[in-house]
């Protein structure tokens, strides 16, 4: 194996621990590298704390002096909450610096033209894709403008989510469902509709030893969730985004933000608040990825607006049938199968006695060439 993808490997491995923890900023890992063997390590461990390249070098002390470092994403060249990596791999007398992926942040973006004009080796491009991937939920929100949605909905093989009178206890097994908690505190925020805040009336919590809550957002057009409902119980630090129309009553509105969350009004579009811009206003106070748990009817908007960007669908080993039995996915649907959604990078995993099957809307190959094309420069130099 080619060395600087061996290493590079390392340093992917390394960012994935800060998985769910780094938001705003993005998950990155970096190895110092010296005669073939690592000898520093690092990784992001959340937004305010050093970047992986200071904890890298920290670690590898003098011997970094005319060594390599393999960072996931350009080591940033910008006073933010942190001082510029850049200094710091300067004044560690790094000779080689590879990445896999140039930032798209136009504010922290430029590290390597800046060590390349002080006489240091620079590479790019390294395990791009494997980057990207790591770094998908902050590269969304910065060339887009909004968070990653990923979909997420459990139910039986002929993907039914509950019986025709609503029975949907528990269609997955209990290893499955703690791997959904898993699965949540990964991610920013998790979505509900207002239908299942008042079907079931859900906390929205991680549920496992030292799991981080992730902050919960219902989208409630005309603020039906009562004051009274668990998920705004004042138990948890994660905060409560509740998206409505601009008709909505202002004393609803009231009474709600008096429980501690925070009402975002948006325009309507076809009936129901404009998920693009709700979208929008979420990354804004900083949200980049969103896990969507709500029932068919939130699924099928998404979809339907074309926002959804992952999918991560459990199937119990049962079989409900019945025309009445509610689907996982709503809305209006595809009226052809070229108009449908094809993933891709499938995976699946046996959990318990239940399947999940995981994959991408859209291909990060193509992604990776679509970025590229748009601005030349970001990944590679």
């Amino acid at each position: 194996m080619d060395e600087d993808i061996y290493f590079m490997k390392k340093a992917l491995s390394l960012g994935r621990r800060g998985l769910g923890r780094t938001s705003p900023n993005p998950p990155v890992g970096a190895v110092v590298v010296k005669e073939g063997r690592i000898i520093g390590r690092g990784y992001h461990p959340q937004a305010g704390k050093p970047h992986a390249e200071v904890y890298a070098l920290a670690q590898a002390g003098e011997a970094a002096r005319g060594a390599t470092i393999y960072i996931t994403l350009e080591p940033c060249n910008h006073h933010g909450r942190t001082p510029p990596c850049t200094q710091a791999i300067l004044r560690a007398g790094i000779a080689r610096v590879v990445v896999a992926l140039r930032d798209p942040n136009p504010q922290a973006a430029g590290g390597l033209e800046f060590l390349r004009s002080h006489g240091l080796e620079v590479k790019s491009g390294v395990l791009a894709e494997e980057a990207l991937e790591l770094t998908r939920f902050f590269i969304k929100a910065v060339t887009e403008g909004r968070p990653w949605v990923l979909a997420k909905a459990a139910m039986s093989l002929d993907g039914r989510i509950a019986t025709y009178r609503g029975d949907s206890k528990w269609i997955t097994d209990e290893k499955a469902r703690q791997d959904g908690h898993r699965l949540r505190k990964t991610l920013d925020a998790i979505a509900v509709g207002v239908g299942t805040v008042l079907a079931d009336n859900p906390r929205l919590t991680c549920r496992l030893p030292r799991g981080r809550d992730p902050h919960r957002v219902i989208f409630d057009t005309h603020l039906r969730t009562p004051p009274s409902a668990r998920i705004l119980a004042a138990d948890s630090p994660a905060r409560v985004f509740i998206i409505c129309g601009p008709e909505a009553l202002a004393v609803k509105e009231k009474a709600l933000r008096d429980r501690g969350a925070e009402v975002i009004r948006v325009p309507l579009r076809a009936g129901r608040p404009d998920l693009l811009q709700a979208l929008t206003e979420l990354k804004d106070r900083g949200i980049l990825s969103l896990l969507l748990e709500g029932g068919a009817t939130l699924h099928g908007a998404f979809f339907d607006a074309g926002l959804v960007d992952e999918i991560a669908f459990y199937y119990g080993p049962v079989v409900i049938g019945g025309s009445q039995a509610p689907a996982a996915v709503a809305g209006q649907g595809a009226g052809s199968l070229g108009e449908a959604f094809w993933l891709s990078r499938i995976s699946t995993r046996r959990i318990g006695k239940s399947l999940l099957v995981r994959g991408y809307i859209r291909s990060l190959k193509d992604w990776l060439r679509d970025l590229e094309g748009r601005n030349k420069n970001i990944f590679s130099l």
